[in-house]
């Protein structure tokens, strides 16, 4: 990591003069910068994404949980945030790590500051950085675990961050759906955002019913289900089966989330099977993917770096005449369905072009799918926006 990095990165316990933020990695390596945002220290796993817009959706998805995020594009902060770019109110990204200084808004749009808005959200920032020989580091040896800090004065127990971050036990085993999810049932009001008119409202006519598990959803899926012709009932990660037929859906979802999906799905996973037994249409996304490929039988496993960005080309494996076609995607995820262990009757429908994982099942003589990646966007491209449509398709 040394010979990698430049005057941006110190890579050194000696701190520079004026450093007021650092990065500590499990393994001793520091890295110097400037702080900003909440003042503090939080431990957590670093990634990093490649989005060239949707900062503020990125640190608000909850699927970041316990984690800081490497932005690979240097300009992060210059459009200013404001209230409707929010994918969640419940804890997503620990932190940031980023090149440039973040400078004034400058976008019509804003209603403050990217580094106030971190600190009232209680998130670390860290700028001076240089994010391409960090980005590097994690592609060469895997997503490392940290401590990243803020100190106006500059003042680092270095030895102590060092420890913390080893102590720490990483994402492996570790549920952190139950943390992220909403407490109780919410019916879903809110539809697609348009410039100069906010966020539409869900019509109240007798659409499909869909029930959402809530494993630590982003906002815009449930839009997008409204979009696509459905209304929509979220409910808590750990709601019953019972509690879930209760509601009398015509279909359910499983959102997106954090954490290991083995852990998640020691309570969720008994509850996808007997809805697959009951022929319910299931729609699965990222953590909801992963969650019903282990139902249905298939292994998962923690990937070397993950998928983060809204550039990651998919390609279609089914049948027919779209079969091989290419979708730009949005994705964030660390973990993956294996697809060598997809076992009889469940069936690989997309595959990501950059190494071949598994981004796509069908269970066979099922109305139950789900992708790795994020259809909905929010950041991120609509070539996937079909799937919601697939979905509700099933339900009418």
């Amino acid at each position: 990591m040394a010979d990698a990095a430049s005057s941006h990165a110190h890579v050194t316990a000696i701190k520079p003069d004026g450093a007021t933020g650092v990065l500590v990695l499990a393994d001793g390596t520091v890295l110097w910068g400037h702080g900003f945002g909440l003042i503090g220290q939080a431990v957590g796993e670093v990634c990093f994404n490649t989005a060239m817009t949707g900062y503020q959706e990125i640190m608000t998805d909850p699927s970041y949980a316990a984690q800081i995020v490497t932005f690979t594009f240097p300009h992060i902060g210059n459009v200013g945030v404001n209230d409707e770019d929010m994918e969640s109110h419940v804890d997503g990204a620990i932190g940031c790590i980023v090149r440039e200084e973040v400078t004034a808004p400058s976008n019509f749009r804003a209603r403050g500051t990217f580094g106030d808005w971190l600190a009232a959200k209680g998130k670390i920032g860290l700028s001076g950085i240089d994010t391409r020989a960090l980005t590097r580091r994690i592609r060469l040896a895997g997503a490392p675990n940290a401590v990243i800090a803020h100190d106006p004065d500059g003042k680092f127990d270095i030895p102590a961050l060092i420890k913390r971050a080893k102590d720490w036990p990483g994402l492996e085993g570790m549920d952190l759906a139950r943390v992220v999810s909403r407490s109780a049932d919410e019916k879903w009001e809110g539809g697609i955002w348009s410039l100069g008119k906010g966020f539409a409202r869900s019509p109240h006519d007798k659409r499909p019913h869909v029930v959402a598990m809530d494993f630590g959803a982003k906002d815009n899926i449930f839009r997008s289900l409204v979009k696509a012709g459905a209304r929509v009932t979220v409910v808590p990660a750990q709601t019953s089966l019972e509690a879930i037929n209760a509601l009398e859906p015509d279909g359910v979802f499983l959102s997106n989330g954090p954490g290991d999906p083995a852990a998640t799905g020691v309570y969720a996973v008994p509850v996808i099977k007997a809805l697959l037994a009951a022929d319910m249409p299931i729609f699965g996304i990222c953590l909801g993917h992963q969650m019903l490929g282990l139902a249905a039988g298939a292994k998962t496993s923690k990937m070397h770096q993950g998928h983060r960005g809204a550039n990651h080309p998919v390609q279609r494996l089914e049948d027919g005449p779209e079969s091989g076609r290419v979708e730009i995607t949005s994705m964030n995820h660390g973990f993956a369905v294996d697809g060598a262990t997809l076992p009889e009757g469940v069936v690989e429908t997309h595959v990501s072009l950059f190494d071949g994982s598994n981004c796509g099942i069908a269970v066979t003589g099922k109305r139950a799918f789900g992708v790795q990646y994020h259809p909905e966007a929010s950041p991120g491209p609509m070539d996937s926006f079909y799937l919601f449509e697939r979905f509700v398709g099933m339900l009418k």
